[in-house]
């Protein structure tokens, strides 16, 4: 497994240099498991924030897991410095996986709590209430909020972006349905219903679909952005980010004071894009 096999969000390279050098102040001289919750328990931003808050961890038997001197089988990996436990490159392993699984391109927090919580590499160190909490605050998706009353708007690129037209309807719901889900199709097949449907699409140079962007659409809910989906191939090229803006724009102009990113995968994302914040759980 190497660098080059996938690309890892802001949060998760933070991460592994705080996994690394809890592994120096342990004095272990090789990452494990441990390590790397530790390091996830230290983010503030996103979901990340509420682990610490709801789920019964406690740092000093994780330090002291992490510290201790029994032998390991290590393992030099291109994604870390320091060596590694076999342990944790199977983490990583299942971590990409579960990437693949979700049509993603960027390894995130989300894919690292999972994989730890489904490999048991920490299932000495925590109980089974403290693993359904970090499964459900840090691996699903999470609804978002970002303020637009005092929102700048930035300048995103126009071309081959544009709002659907009723004839659209086909063409559009069979493309989400191929790349996406059966049930984004239904949704956008029901914004249709409407005779000025609030998506927006983004096509290629030869005006087929390269993504899509909603709001108010899913369940009728007023304020509501999403779903939106790019093809894998154009992602990180700023088509989501333009679709976005466009929707989040026009949301603006029809009085929204705050829009609500439902379901919000990648967080981070999110995060940049729009200064969106996760909307915490209530206790």
């Amino acid at each position: 497994m190497s660098n080059t096999d996938f690309r890892y969000t802001n949060r998760m390279n933070r991460i592994k240099r705080n996994a690394e050098k809890e592994s120096l102040i342990s004095k272990a001289g090789v990452i494990k498991p441990a390590h790397l919750l530790i390091a996830c328990l230290q983010e503030k931003g996103g979901a990340m924030g509420e682990l610490i808050l709801y789920a019964d961890i406690s740092l000093d038997i994780l330090r002291e897991a992490a510290g201790s001197m029994e032998t390991y089988k290590t393992i030099k990996v291109d994604f870390f410095n320091n060596l590694v436990t076999e342990e944790v490159a199977e983490v990583f392993g299942v971590a990409v996986d579960l990437m693949k699984r979700y049509n993603q391109i960027f390894v995130n927090e989300g894919h690292l709590l999972k994989a730890l919580i489904t490999t048991k590499v920490l299932d000495a160190y925590l109980s089974e209430e403290a693993k359904r909490i970090i499964l459900t605050l840090g691996t699903t998706s999470r609804d978002m909020i970002t303020h637009l009353g005092n929102y700048t708007f930035p300048e995103v690129n126009c071309e081959q972006l544009r709002k659907a037209k009723p004839d659209d309807e086909e063409k559009l719901v069979s493309f989400v349905e191929e790349n996406f889900s059966d049930e984004w199709a239904g949704i956008i097949k029901d914004a249709f219903l409407s005779s000025e449907p609030t998506v927006y699409v983004a096509l290629d140079e030869n005006d087929n679909f390269i993504g899509f962007a909603a709001f108010d659409v899913y369940q009728n809910k007023k304020g509501y952005f999403g779903p939106m989906g790019v093809v894998t191939t154009n992602r990180t090229h700023g088509t989501g980010y333009a679709l976005l803006h466009h929707c989040l724009k026009e949301m603006k102009e029809v009085g929204y004071e705050y829009a609500i990113i439902g379901g919000a995968g990648p967080i981070e994302f999110y995060e940049k894009a729009c200064n969106a914040v996760v909307i915490p759980v209530a206790k």
